[in-house]
């Protein structure tokens, strides 16, 4: 384990063998492609579903680049993230047309009954809470986007009813 960055937590999946040897082998399949590390982070995010700073740390030294260059990926698209995530996820528009729609009455909502804030999984793993920028859904605003389904027009009162299927 002498490879693997200092202070790695005994969950992360780079110090589990079996999800490091799924890590070596996305990064050697990839790592010669051009693009290569947008094309292995897409990879980790999909077969791990998060890509943690020590999982960054460690493809940025066996890919030979710097930890910067893939932080930068991670952070700059929305589409990453360094933690897991529920089964299910729920996300917020902030774009302009959902804001003056409501959206902050919606997420205050969210907040009561699942007593997580956006950027939060539940306890139980079962939904994690984010936040995102415009959908393209503007004329349904104030939207959300469950799983990758958009709903259009949600109002607080009607919160519990879209999110109640999710917690079963």
């Amino acid at each position: 384990m002498s490879n693997l960055p200092e202070n790695v937590p005994s969950n992360d999946p780079v110090a589990i063998p079996e999800k490091r040897a799924l890590i070596d082998r996305i990064v050697d399949e990839n790592k010669h492609l051009p693009g290569a590390t947008m094309v292995v982070l897409n990879e980790l995010q999909s077969q791990i579903g998060f890509v943690s700073v020590p999982m960054q740390q460690y493809v940025a030294k066996r890919m030979g680049v710097p930890v910067s260059s893939v932080h930068g990926v991670i952070s700059f698209y929305s589409f990453f993230t360094t933690n897991p995530r529920g089964e299910h996820t729920i996300k917020f528009c902030l774009g302009t047309a959902c804001y003056v729609g409501g959206i902050d009455q919606v997420i205050e909502k969210a907040k009561q009954v699942l007593n997580v804030a956006p950027g939060q999984t539940t306890p139980d793993g079962k939904i994690t809470l984010e936040i995102c920028r415009c959908v393209g859904a503007c004329s349904q605003a104030p939207v959300v986007v469950v799983d990758d389904e958009v709903v259009g027009r949600v109002r607080p009162n009607k919160f519990p009813q879209l999110v109640r299927p999710l917690q079963e």
